[in-house]
């Protein structure tokens, strides 16, 4: 018998021995870590071998890309930590709350969050992924091991798999042996699209807050359910930059607290120390700021953590090149870069781990109890509702708290005219109030005007929600609440009409009621607009009203009515059934004034001559959002391309050659619609028939009134001409089919200083006037030109076709929800 047990305990400790020594990435993969880039499904399987092989460790799937890649979390930590790993996340949460419990007498670990290749194309980290984690499983140094007692520390090796294997698939299909170290070898340089982006061609790291990609939707639904106290994002930079750590530059949000910008310094310091010690470039500081709330750095930060951005340089670098210096710059080094700030930043969160628990505690007290902010309510008013319940689910993804109106009167500063003003809260009125854990979250995205610090700034610069979604909105000093937890909406069916039929009425106020026309004419029903206001029945019906005729709809679709019955049912809309042709107000419905909508066959271009985010923005919106059919054409082949199939055509952003409008032009003629993104415009200014000439402002002599210019003050001149990202208020036509669903006021995100000017002779949709700037970074040179008044929006007839120039993104980054309207109008109504 006791030889039986001393056998069975040397099997248990030549089995635990087996388990604690698993293989290194280079046994695993078969080749050392920077000699190739190793493609994401091996990667997947070195987590999950790892992981199956030792017991201080977990995998968590989370979810898929678009192209169907696994998205995994990692878990490390020491085996006690691991093995109640559950507990410690809901004890981690407790400390979120107003009364924060104490749930287990153990004690708490700090929990670091790392993020690996959120950009495809920074290809380095996904590698230096394998290392921290093996590294970190082995423990070799027994400091590691007591890092993991204080610290959980959660990987993921990859939050871009799709643009990531794009870049790999790339380089790994033209590399050479050895590699080129030459930077002009097409192995340093990416086709069109390159693989900085995911599927629909969207930065990830722009993403954050509005999570419009189903990789970033996907992530922060487990982000959430952790809320660490540390997160790092990992990057790279231009090859010929050294390496990027906290930290950060300004401006720095003013929400952003002390112990958050003092933990960078701390980090910061440690990481210097080693890269000191190996004699590698560095610099702190510059260039990234912590404002624009959607990044892998700042939302973190508004919401509890230290958030931090690595740049690692090397973009395109491959496996190796030679930078300005004439250093050889190799994947390697890039990997023992970010390796080296991976094991210093869990070093010092295991050191500080205390502080870190506390000052997060501190945190979410002060954003329950006494949250920072000039205001602690925002009303936003229900003028549309579809858009009121699409910034509410905005604001679920994000955890923030609402309740919805009641019946008062309230003062409050108005985001549009910028003046505190009387206004009653109704019952839809949508209320936020900062008395909760996601205050600051709350605050930085509501704030009408973001204080800035320091022009220098690395995105757009302004975001506030009720100007993303047009909607009227307050922001009052005072907590309030509001007195329902659910939106109101009538659903109670309308009262069967004794008299038959004569039309069916639908609303065109939002992107909801454009998939409700692209049902009714997929199943073959006419559909006609009203180019006015009508009332009928006495119920007033806006301009853009969908009109269902019966008597047309019957020639071709037997028991019309019944089958429009079943169709508004299915869409749970009531739609409104009229009885006459003839209307109260307005005109009737044998007008002209109510034309037959045209189902439209849409192409959009890609190619290197396209803005690649551009296209990403209205393909992802036609697919997953409209789930309406988009022809993807090449530019190279729009010449040669038969044309008859389709009648909408679609250029984005981008630098097309001067042919394109004169090649398009007999399309057009003959019935087609082209649509003009920003720079797309370019091609077709001053080139006839075409009546779009840019506006130029002649330059205000400063001579007189500046100083002479120094080299020192030569970004501070740039800063005159810049404008990173500014709120514009857009004066609408609200008589034209462009403005339906919006009406005569609109809040446009600019990014540049083009204007275009008023001509009599195409209908000036939307227009800059003096008092047009909103909020945001505007140079005063380039606020001067905008304010001297001009057009954005315009609409040109060109025999049968049209011309739809939109001189702003108004898809920018798919969160700009107001813009929507605007291309479901141009695309569907005319």
């Amino acid at each position: 018998m006791k030889s039986i047990l001393l056998f069975s305990v040397s099997l248990l400790f030549i089995a635990n021995i087996a388990k604690a020594q698993v293989q290194s990435p280079d046994d695993f993969l078969g080749y050392p870590l920077g000699e190739h880039f190793t493609n994401h499904q091996k990667v997947v399987d070195y987590f999950r071998y790892i992981a199956k092989n030792a017991e201080n460790v977990k995998v968590e799937d989370y979810g898929k890309t678009y192209e169907g890649r696994s998205l995994i979390l990692t878990y490390i930590s020491s085996k006690e930590n691991i093995d109640r790993l559950e507990e410690i996340r809901r004890q981690n949460l407790s400390l979120t709350q107003k009364e924060a419990s104490a749930t287990s007498s153990k004690k708490q670990p700090v929990i670091v969050w790392l993020s690996y290749n959120v950009h495809g194309n920074e290809a380095s980290s996904t590698e230096t992924a394998m290392k921290v984690l093996y590294t970190l499983v082995q423990a070799k140094d027994p400091q590691i091991k007591s890092w993991l007692q204080n610290v959980v520390v959660i990987i993921d090796p990859c939050l871009n798999p799709d643009g990531r294997e794009r870049y790999v698939n790339y380089f790994n299909s033209v590399s050479s042996t050895p590699p080129d170290l030459n930077p002009a070898a097409r192995e340093h340089t990416e086709p069109w699209p390159g693989g900085r982006t995911n599927h629909y061609y969207f930065d990830l790291n722009r993403d954050w807050a509005w999570q419009t990609q189903t990789e970033t939707q996907q992530r922060l639904m487990q982000y959430h359910k952790w809320l660490p106290q540390v997160h790092v994002d990992f990057h790279e930079q231009g090859y010929n930059e050294p390496y990027y750590f906290a930290p950060a530059a300004e401006p720095v949000h003013e929400q952003v607290t002390g112990w958050q910008k003092e933990f960078q310094v701390i980090v910061g310091q440690n990481n210097a120390k080693y890269f000191d010690e190996n004699g590698w470039r560095y610099f702190t500081k510059e260039r990234f700021d912590l404002l624009y709330p959607s990044y892998g750095d700042t939302y973190p930060l508004y919401n509890g953590a230290i958030g931090m951005t690595y740049e690692q340089g090397g973009i395109r670098a491959g496996l190796g090149v030679i930078t300005n210096d004439g250093d050889t710059l190799r994947l390697k080094d890039r990997i023992a870069h970010h390796f080296t700030t991976s094991l210093s930043t869990i070093e010092v969160s295991s050191k500080y781990a205390e502080k870190l628990l506390s000052e997060y505690k501190l945190f979410f007290e002060r954003n329950n109890t006494s949250p920072n902010g000039t205001y602690k309510s925002y009303v936003i008013k229900a003028d549309n509702l579809y858009r009121i319940e699409q910034l509410a689910n905005l604001l679920k993804k994000n955890h923030i708290q609402f309740t919805y109106g009641g019946n008062k009167s309230l003062m409050g500063y108005n985001f549009g005219t910028k003046k505190n003003e009387n206004f009653k809260l109704e019952r839809n009125d949508l209320v936020v109030n900062i008395y909760q854990p996601q205050a600051v979250l709350t605050t930085v995205l509501f704030e009408p005007q973001t204080k800035i610090t320091d022009s220098n700034t690395y995105d757009i610069t302004a975001w506030a929600l009720p100007f993303a979604y047009n909607l009227n909105a307050y922001a009052l000093k005072e907590k309030i609440e509001g007195t329902h937890k659910e939106l109101y909406i009538n659903k109670q069916p309308e009262k069967k009409q004794e008299q038959k039929s004569y039309a069916w009425v639908l609303s065109w106020q939002s992107v909801n009621d454009a998939k409700i026309l692209i049902d009714l004419q997929k199943n073959g029903i006419k559909v006609r607009m009203a180019e006015q206001a009508f009332t009928a029945n006495g119920i007033l019906h806006k301009a853009g009203s969908l009109i269902v005729l019966k008597a047309e709809n019957e020639r071709n679709i037997k028991g019309v009515e019944n089958v429009m019955n079943v169709f508004l049912a299915d869409h749970k809309t009531n739609g409104f059934v009229l009885t006459s042709s003839r209307v109260e107000k307005g005109k009737d419905f044998g007008s002209s004034g109510y034309p037959l909508l045209t189902a439209p066959k849409v192409a959009v271009v890609a190619g290197a001559e396209v803005t690649s985010q551009s296209l990403g923005e209205i393909w992802h919106f036609f697919e997953t959002e409209l789930n309406y059919p988009l022809s993807v054409v090449n530019f190279q082949s729009l010449p040669y391309m038969d044309k008859s199939n389709i009648n909408t055509l679609i250029l984005p952003d981008g630098n097309y050659n001067d042919k394109i409008a004169e090649q398009l032009l007999p399309w057009i003629n003959a019935g087609g619609k082209l649509i003009l993104v920003e720079d797309a415009i370019n091609s077709f200014v001053e080139k006839k028939p075409y009546n779009i000439k840019l506006k130029s402002v002649a330059q205000v002599n400063k001579a007189q009134n500046a100083n002479v210019s120094t080299y020192g003050k030569r970004e501070q001149d740039d800063f005159e001409n810049a404008i990173p990202g500014a709120i514009y208020k857009v004066y609408m036509d609200d008589t034209h089919p462009l403005t339906f669903g919006l009406g005569k006021d609109y809040y446009t995100l600019k990014t540049d200083d083009k204007l275009y000017e008023i001509s009599n002779d195409v209908f000036n949709v939307g227009l800059l006037k003096a008092d047009s700037y909103t909020s945001g970074i505007a140079g005063q040179a380039v606020k001067n030109k905008l304010s001297s008044g001009g057009a954005l929006y315009r609409t040109q007839s060109m025999g049968k076709g049209t011309v739809i120039y939109l001189a702003t993104n108004s898809l920018f980054r798919n969160f700009w929800e107001a813009g929507k309207q605007i291309w479901v109008n141009g695309v569907f109504l005319f």
